[in-house]
């Protein structure tokens, strides 16, 4: 392991939702970074603390930045305690800190993944009190200085995570309503639907407004990361303050006064539409989105055609599939009806894709909250496709 220094290029691991891969590689590539390799549930890249700085302020589809310490042999608890111990774990972990350790484990030998949390904060805590003469606090908060093993047979990576708590935690929703959609997901959407705030947007029922919001700070190019103040990183020794405030600089300085093209969202419950407010306000978008109480055909409809995006109910949580197929075939006539001219989009539950009454020119899917999802687009020709 090398030592630690701000300019030190080491490699980096963002994770995000199964699934979200290719969405986070394009975010990585964004930034200027080369993308090593993609997989289900995360991007590998190499970087600097400042490009992981970057990471953490820009990306939108990312669940955590992992920063690889160390990996080592480990064949059973005993040994991976002691390797871990070997390591100079004082050179980055503040002893008057507090310390969680997460995991993802695969060894025979460890039936609990809780166990292996306990061996390598063991090992960690006991390095620092023979270095310092006293330990930092651990726990399970994982809002502060947090550590990540990954371990497989006998091969374990030790990692600094350097979100902490996940980035898809914007801070923005105080209010989630009912079933509400991961933010992560709410951004991989758009970006499958191609928005960037030059054609408007039209969100029925828009539940607690996450779409919307995401969407929002979107179009004005603001980072998601401005919206909180507490990372990881900034709890680890190696942590720049001057370079970590000329990143937010650097943030504020992309964004854009308001979208090009209006955002409007509804909803038909009232206490849904009100979250969905209160949400924005808290994100500091609330004045460039139009709420509408009002059932998702009655949504008032730009003159100018754009991007209409419906998530329906999935039945698993909010009520059953036979229950929801007459809706879908309302959002459908809403589509085909209302709709002409603009690129329609439902995201559902696989189950629910054929009660639309539509044909899907394309079906992207996804997973969210372990539902298998898809994204349904439609081609809403005005007039006949041919004349189209």
């Amino acid at each position: 392991m090398n030592e630690q220094s701000p300019m030190t290029t080491r490699p980096l691991r963002a994770t995000c939702a199964p699934g979200l891969g290719p969405y986070l590689a394009r975010e990585i590539e964004d930034l200027d970074l080369v993308v090593e390799s993609t997989d289900h549930t995360g991007v590998m890249t190499n970087g600097t603390l400042e490009d992981a700085m970057k990471m953490l302020l820009h990306l939108r589809t990312a669940f955590h930045v992992l920063q690889r310490f160390a990996d080592i042999r480990a064949v059973d608890a005993d040994m991976l305690y002691a390797e871990t111990k070997r390591l100079p774990w004082e050179r980055v972990i503040p002893v008057d800190g507090y310390l969680t350790v997460v995991s993802s484990v695969n060894n025979e030998s460890i039936t609990n993944s809780m166990f292996a949390n306990v061996k390598v904060k063991d090992a960690i805590v006991d390095r620092l009190q023979e270095v310092h003469g006293k330990r930092p606090d651990s726990g399970s908060k994982g809002d502060r200085t947090v550590v990540h093993l990954f371990w497989k047979k006998d091969q374990a990576r030790l990692s600094l995570d350097l979100a902490g708590s996940k980035l898809s935690d914007r801070g923005y929703r105080r209010m989630p309503g009912k079933a509400p959609m991961r933010e992560t997901i709410a951004a991989a959407l758009l970006m499958e639907t191609g928005y960037d705030g030059s054609r408007p947007l039209v969100i029925p029922m828009c539940g607690s407004g996450t779409i919307a919001i995401e969407a929002a700070l979107m179009a004005t190019r603001r980072p998601p990361g401005l919206l909180r103040s507490a990372y990881g990183i900034q709890h680890l020794l190696t942590f720049d303050d001057d370079a970590w405030r000329g990143r937010r600089a650097e943030a504020r300085k992309l964004s854009a006064a308001r979208p090009g093209a209006p955002i409007i969202a509804s909803d038909i419950d009232p206490a849904m539409v009100d979250a969905a407010r209160k949400n924005a306000a808290t994100a500091g978008v609330d004045q460039l989105i139009t709420f509408h109480e009002c059932d998702f055909s009655e949504t008032p409809l730009p003159e100018e055609p754009g991007t209409v995006i419906l998530h329906g109910e999935y039945g698993r949580r909010l009520g059953e599939l036979d229950e929801l197929k007459s809706m879908y075939k309302r959002m459908g006539d809403f589509m085909k009806q209302q709709c002409p001219g603009w690129d329609g989009y439902i995201f559902t539950a696989r189950e629910l894709a054929g009660a639309v009454g539509l044909k899907a020119a394309r079906r992207i899917p996804f997973e969210h909250g372990g539902i298998d999802c898809r994204l349904l687009k439609y081609d809403l020709y005005a007039g006949t496709k041919q004349a189209r």
